[in-house]
């Protein structure tokens, strides 16, 4: 008897969320490369649960999102303080975050081999968020590893670029490849290194240096996608730049200039 979809979102996220809490009885050492681990078996599931959406063509970007989460979050596990009450929380949000990812990623699938689905502009609000709570995580723990300054924004670039692309990519969710998605995520990328570059001659805490570069990933995707669905209009492009200036100029006076 095959097993539904429903059934297998919810073994999907059950046995990812056991494999999270399963690292973190490891060592420390063994812990990292155990996450990197994590992410390939979230990749299987994906690819398991979305089979019937699944095809050697762009379907594939839907396994994107899932595996960057996972490894966003298993990267940001390590800086949180040792107490249980902490650390519960990230769980169940793990678990309903790879549930959620699975209903999401199902309708870009779907919708991009077969038909599109009417819940086709909430998934894509939904990948909107989600997109930017995996940015974050990974920028914070990127930011937090305090490698010199190229490496810092080699590896945020190399970081931005899939999250880019899968958040283009489910603007038109077209099967066969297109080269203007892989140049607006290269500029994207490029840009993002640019900016994590110019915030080492910024004193903020990892936290509101991560915080900023979510906000700019906010306004590139938020934008980009606009352009993409022809909806560039001038009340987006105020909204968007708006939420920026005015995370800037919080981040400028919250921040602590002195010597």
């Amino acid at each position: 008897m095959p097993i539904s979809k429903r059934r297998r979102f919810i073994i999907t996220s059950l046995v990812a969320s056991l494999g999270f809490i399963a690292v973190q009885f490891l060592i420390s050492v063994n812990r990292f490369w155990a996450i990197g681990v994590l992410g390939a078996l979230t990749l299987l599931l994906f690819v398991w649960s979305l089979w019937e959406g699944l095809e050697k063509n762009m379907t594939l970007v839907t396994l994107i999102l899932p595996a960057m989460f996972t490894l966003g979050v298993g990267f940001f596990w390590f800086l949180l303080p040792g107490s249980i009450l902490a650390r519960i929380p990230i769980i169940a949000f793990y678990g309903v975050g790879i549930y959620v990812l699975c209903l999401t990623m199902n309708i870009f699938s779907v919708s991009a081999t077969t038909k599109t689905i009417a819940l086709m502009r909430a998934a894509r609000g939904v990948g909107f968020v989600l997109t930017l709570v995996t940015s974050f995580l990974v920028f914070d723990s990127i930011l937090s590893l305090r490698s010199p300054i190229w490496i810092t924004g080699l590896i945020l670039s190399l970081a931005s670029f899939p999250l880019f692309f899968q958040g283009f990519w489910v603007v038109g969710l077209e099967t066969k490849f297109d080269k203007n998605l892989i140049f607006l995520s290269l500029i994207s990328s490029l840009a993002m290194g640019e900016i994590t570059v110019a915030l080492y001659f910024w004193p903020v805490t990892v936290v509101t240096g991560s915080l900023f570069l979510t906000v700019v990933v906010y306004m590139l995707l938020g934008l980009t996608q606009a352009k993409l669905e022809d909806r560039l209009f001038i009340s987006t492009v105020r909204e968007h730049v708006t939420v920026g200036i005015l995370v800037f100029i919080a981040i400028f006076f919250a921040t602590h200039w002195g010597g």
